[in-house]
């Protein structure tokens, strides 16, 4: 890990192991070898009439010696890669060692049939997103989501100064202020999930023509569409060599914005933690400054806010280059979807570190009542409309003399202002019960 180029295989690794099953190099090589397999299982159950004679006992051998797949495997297809310079047909080679260890060397030019390296990898690679998505992304995401609605449950009676520009505003809760993200972190994921996992499977070009011309009396497109669907998958009808990756796109576009919510979460926590509304719990042996004893630093935010960019540069790029591909095949998606796995990195990386920082957190009620007291300013907007309400003559005027400018504005200030109103009695004990504190709205 010392050695590593990057932090993710590096410094994080531990953080993103659980991502290795999904997005390695030895992942893709397995994703693979599975839909040639699949695919060959598939065939015989048309079943074209070379493959009438393959057993079920053999069949379940070949798929058997699939889900044994170990490293070892993946160094094999490593090593025929080096004789072929061509990642696909080495793992068609190496299916077809398979056959013959199951006894099915007889038909191993049907493994591949009719294919090409796209069909194999623009099925493997969505294949491949929705388990890392599924498996591994969204439930952290759930989990992060679940300890900001236990928080906001926690703190759904806790008043808190707004601030609106940086400046103290009309109060609210700090239970509702993390319901703002939870709200917004839930579209995005609903929007997410709708979102299909589009496969491309189609022959050379598309149009099945090496199928049409060996087996023209089957409906190749229908057989496709059930081929896919039986992983999981949505076959795109009409593409080109390549699947058309606009899907894939909106995925890593989805993420983005997830991505940014979470920025923005981070640099509210980061600004709330700084003006003292929480404390951050000491953990035993950290030091949080080279030079200065005293520091406990907000670092999982910052580190979150910074691998977040990350995840979002990469997922712009992935939403803008994969679905442009000149004529009807060039290389540049091959070398930009090897790094499909690197925006989820990232994207883990920040929300492990945003459930450490939020488990960390010690709410300090005492500095938010102090900055409500410290700021009865706020509750002239609550006078002037109640005025208003009553007929009182130009309210907002009368309240902007009072609290506009550089003085600060106490309680006694407010009290001796609805005094000298000349409204009826009630109206001003109706007047004196509003705090900043007790100005909150809805819950």
């Amino acid at each position: 890990m010392l050695n590593a180029i990057g932090p993710i295989d590096g410094r994080y690794r531990g953080k993103t192991e659980e991502l290795a099953p999904y997005f390695s190099e030895s992942a893709l090589i397995r994703y693979r070898l599975a839909v040639e397999v699949r695919y060959f299982i598939a065939l015989c159950g048309i079943p074209l009439p070379e493959l009438e004679s393959v057993d079920d006992d053999s069949k379940q051998a070949l798929i058997d010696r699939m889900n044994a797949f170990t490293i070892d495997d993946a160094h094999q297809v490593k090593e025929r890669e080096k004789v072929t310079n061509h990642d696909v047909k080495a793992v068609e080679y190496q299916v077809k060692a398979w056959m013959e260890e199951v006894g099915l060397n007889d038909f191993s030019e049907f493994i591949h049939f009719g294919l090409t390296s796209q069909d194999i990898n623009n099925t493997a690679t969505p294949w491949m997103l929705k388990d890392g998505l599924n498996n591994v992304l969204m439930p952290l995401l759930d989990r992060l989501i679940a300890l900001l609605k236990s928080q906001a449950e926690q703190w759904v009676e806790v008043p808190m100064l707004a601030r609106t520009h940086g400046q103290p505003a009309s109060p609210t809760r700090l239970g509702k202020e993390w319901r703002v993200f939870i709200e917004r972190l839930d579209i995005q994921k609903k929007r997410i999930e709708e979102i299909p996992f589009s496969a491309k499977f189609g022959g050379a070009t598309g149009n099945f023509n090496a199928h049409m011309v060996s087996y023209p009396e089957i409906d190749w497109p229908t057989f496709a569409n059930g081929f896919v669907d039986s992983l999981g998958l949505q076959r795109s009808q009409t593409t080109t060599q390549i699947e058309h990756y606009d899907n894939m796109a909106a995925l890593f576009q989805g993420l983005s914005r997830v991505h940014t919510i979470l920025i923005d979460l981070c640099r509210d926590i980061w600004t709330y933690i700084s003006m003292d509304y929480f404390k951050q719990k000491v953990v035993a042996g950290e030091v949080g400054s080279s030079a200065m004893p005293h520091k406990v630093n907000p670092i999982d935010f910052e580190n979150a806010e910074g691998n977040l960019g990350l995840a979002n540069a990469l997922c712009r790029h992935l939403a803008a280059d994969l679905p442009i591909s000149r004529l009807q095949r060039d290389l540049t998606d091959s070398t930009v979807s090897r790094n499909i796995g690197l925006p989820f990195a990232y994207s883990v990386i920040s929300m492990k570190s945003m459930i450490k920082g939020l488990d960390k957190l010690q709410l300090n009620k005492s500095k938010l009542a102090d900055d409500l007291e410290a700021n009865w300013a706020v509750v002239a907007e609550a006078i002037q409309n109640v005025l208003r309400r009553t007929g009182y003559p130009k309210p907002y005027e009368a309240l902007k003399s009072l609290t506009r400018g550089n003085h600060r504005i106490e309680e006694e200030d407010i009290m001796r202002f609805i005094e000298s109103l000349e409204v009826e009695e009630g109206i001003k004990s109706e007047l004196k019960r509003i705090r900043p504190e007790n100005y909150l709205g809805y819950p």
